[in-house]
């Protein structure tokens, strides 16, 4: 795996969609991504990168998915086909176990939370680059759910945006391996600046 020597005042972690119906075993999701999931650990990986960087003193930018209403999407003239699966789920439903944050994964005070994002990016129609420039970070290491939606998404738009973006291989998951090759062999490779491990990512943080 790529190494990279993260200046720690210009770094942030944008942690994607840590929410139970992704990640508890209650989860609506989770039998749907579990097998990748836990060929990769992703759970204590996600752990040790959040843990790691409230050590170190690296932001923690939380970046939750829109949590469904009833009504949602209703109106939409164009909902996409993942917008039409959550409506009809009722996927991280608001004020429910399912859109309620993975109890691990748990916002702490000196974490940033951002704006719901409602397609796959972080960025569209939130505060999440406003966000980032005010607390001086340029360096972006983007992990969550999914490896090939809304992670590939963010961190695409990130690169768009100028941010210098890192991809963590074990800190993410999606519903197939051939999707997590994908997401990490074949388009990862046309926009991230680093493809990396969270062994390498936890090394790089405390240097």
């Amino acid at each position: 795996m790529t190494a990279y020597d993260y200046d720690r005042t210009r770094t942030g972690i944008l942690l994607v969609d840590p929410l139970n119906d992704f990640l508890a075993d209650e989860g609506k999701l989770w039998p749907l991504i579990s097998e990748v999931a836990e060929e990769v650990d992703l759970r204590a990986n996600l752990s040790d990168l959040v843990s790691t960087a409230r050590e170190t003193g690296v932001p923690v930018f939380y970046v939750p998915h829109h949590r469904y209403e009833p009504g949602s999407y209703e109106s939409w003239a164009y909902p996409n086909p993942s917008q039409r699966a959550a409506a009809k789920l009722q996927l991280f439903a608001q004020d429910a176990f399912g859109g309620d944050w993975y109890t691990p994964l748990r916002p702490e005070p000196s974490d940033v939370v951002v704006s719901q994002h409602w397609a796959q990016s972080g960025f569209a129609n939130t505060d999440l680059e406003m966000r980032l420039r005010q607390h001086g970070v340029d360096h972006v290491i983007v992990v969550g759910l999914l490896a090939n939606t809304c992670i590939e998404s963010t961190a695409r738009f990130a690169m768009e945006l100028g941010f210098h973006v890192s991809l963590v291989t074990d800190a993410t998951a999606a519903y197939t391996p051939e999707l997590m090759r994908a997401a990490h062999e074949l388009n990862g490779p046309t926009f991230a600046h680093v493809i990396t491990d969270t062994k390498s990512v936890v090394a790089a943080l405390h240097a």
